[in-house]
C-alpha cells in the first residue's frame, strides 16, 4: 500500500464505515419476500476488511453546531478509536468518487399530499448527479418494488416518479432491505440509499432487527429523509409516531443521517445538500492495533481537534464493523 494509487485500489476489497462530509462552511422487479418461517439472514454478508492488509477506511462528514460543513481539517485533526483504544491514522485524504445511489421512495397512503413535494426533492437530489454516478429506485407501499434498476439516466427515475400515486399500506423495512440487495449488483466502491419517507411501517415481512444487522454488515451509507406530521397532529398511527426513531437509528449506524423536515418546502433544499455531501468526505485509514481476527463487532469512535478559532465540529461516520474471520 505504498502509493496512494494502491491504496485506493484496495478499497473495493476493504471496510468502507460510512460516508460524508459537506463543501466548506466559508463558502419492476419485486422484493423477494421472506415466508412466514423466516430462515436467519447469514451472519455475514461479505468481509469487508481485506484480510492481508487488515485496513480500515473510515469515510468521515464533519459540520459545525449550525449544520454547516467544515472541508479542509488536516490528518492531525482527527482523533479514531477501535474498541475505545486510539489508532494511528495511516491514510488521509478527501476526495470525490462516482456513486452508486438507491432511492427508496414511499408512495404508500400516509404520503397523500407529501408526494408532490417529494417528488421534487428527489429532482433537487438529482440535479447534482456527476455523468459517471448511478441510480436506482426502489418504490413502496404494500410491497417494496424494484422499479427502475441501476442506470445513469436519471430521468427515467423522475418520468417514473410522475405518474405515482400514494395508496396503500406500507412495507418501508422490506424496501431498504430490497434496497441493500439491489445495491450489491454495483461496481461503485460508494455506495448510499437515500430514503424519503415518513417512517411508518405496517407491513414488512423482515422485522426491525433483521434490518439492524444487516445494515450493520454492510457498506452502505443510508440517509433519510423525515417527512413528519406535527407532534400534536390528531389520528397519528403508533408506527407514525416510530418513524422518525425508526429512521435516525438506520441512518446512524451507517453514519449517514436522518433530516426531519418540518416544512414540505425544505425538501428540496435538503435533498440537495444530502446529494453534495455524498461527493465530499474526508478519508481515514488505519490498521487495528487488535489483528485477532474473530468476527467481533468493533466499536469505532472519531474525535475533532478543531484548529484554534474554530468553534465545536461534529463528525459522523460508521459507528463500527466486523472483524474478519480466520
Amino acid at each position: 500500500m505504498g502509493s496512494g494509487m494502491g491504496w485506493l485500489r484496495c478499497l473495493t476489497r476493504i471496510l468502507s464505515l460510512g460516508w460524508l462530509a459537506l463543501y466548506a462552511a466559508h463558502a419492476q422487479a419485486n422484493l423477494e419476500l421472506r415466508p412466514k418461517t423466516i430462515a436467519a439472514i447469514p451472519s455475514r454478508i461479505a468481509v469487508n476488511v481485506h484480510i492481508e492488509s487488515n485496513l480500515v477506511l473510515v469515510p468521515v462528514s464533519v459540520c459545525d453546531r449550525m449544520n454547516r460543513p467544515i472541508t479542509g481539517l488536516e490528518k492531525d485533526h482527527f482523533k479514531i478509536f477501535d474498541d475505545k483504544i486510539e489508532q494511528t491514522v495511516t491514510h488521509f485524504a478527501m476526495e470525490d468518487e462516482p456513486l452508486a445511489v438507491g432511492l427508496v421512495f414511499d408512495v404508500s397512503g400516509s404520503m397523500g399530499s407529501k408526494l408532490k413535494r417529494s417528488r421534487m426533492a428527489a429532482a433537487a437530489f438529482f440535479r447534482e448527479a456527476n455523468p459517471d454516478d448511478e441510480f436506482f429506485l426502489v418504490e413502496f407501499n404494500d410491497k417494496a418494488r424494484l422499479t427502475v434498476p441501476l442506470t445513469e439516466n436519471t430521468e427515467e427515475i423522475q418520468n417514473r416518479l410522475a405518474f405515482e400515486k400514494s395508496k396503500g399500506r406500507t412495507a418501508l423495512v422490506d424496501a431498504i432491505m430490497l434496497g441493500l440487495q439491489e445495491m450489491r449488483k454495483s461496481k461503485k466502491t460508494r455506495k448510499a440509499l437515500l430514503v424519503i419517507s415518513d417512517g411508518g411501517d405496517n407491513c414488512s415481512r423482515y422485522t426491525e432487527g433483521e434490518l439492524r444487522s444487516r445494515v450493520r454488515e454492510s457498506d452502505v451509507l443510508i440517509y433519510a429523509i423525515g417527512i413528519y406530521e406535527p407532534s400534536g397532529a390528531r389520528g397519528r398511527t403508533p408506527e407514525e409516531i416510530a418513524g422518525p426513531g425508526r429512521l435516525g437509528e438506520i441512518a446512524e449506524q451507517t453514519g449517514g443521517r436522518h433530516f426531519p423536515v418540518d416544512s414540505l418546502s425544505e425538501l428540496p433544499d435538503v435533498a440537495a445538500k444530502i446529494s453534495i455531501e455524498l461527493r465530499n468526505r474526508y478519508m481515514l485509514g488505519y490498521s487495528p492495533s487488535n489483528k485477532e481476527r474473530d468476527g467481533r463487532y468493533h466499536h469505532v469512535q472519531i474525535k475533532i481537534q478543531p484548529p484554534r478559532g474554530l468553534p465545536a465540529l461534529h463528525a459522523f461516520w460508521r459507528l463500527g464493523y466486523y472483524a474478519p474471520i480466520q
